[in-house]
């Protein structure tokens, strides 16, 4: 099992969202296909065919927990 197959897994089962690393989601959406723009501290997402644009923003060196669960949802809705 690959890096972004573990963090995937552990994006959909949504137990640890206040444990995912920054660096690591972002990584992970580019792998998806999504195009970064980064604006000061956010970092924005876009996907073609994706309704939603994922804003990130570090908490020390992990992701905000509001902001990997809005990823979880995308994740679902769109079966990526």
């Amino acid at each position: 099992m690959t890096k972004h197959q573990k963090l995937r897994q552990k994006l959909l089962d949504g137990k640890s969202d206040a444990n995912v690393g920054f660096s690591d989601l972002r990584g992970f959406l580019l792998e998806l296909g999504f195009v970064e723009r980064i604006s000061g501290s956010h970092h924005i997402f876009r996907k073609e065919g994706v309704a939603e644009m994922p804003n990130l923003q570090r908490d020390g060196s992990k992701a905000k927990t509001y902001q990997v669960k809005q990823v979880r949802q995308i994740l679902v809705k769109y079966s990526l």
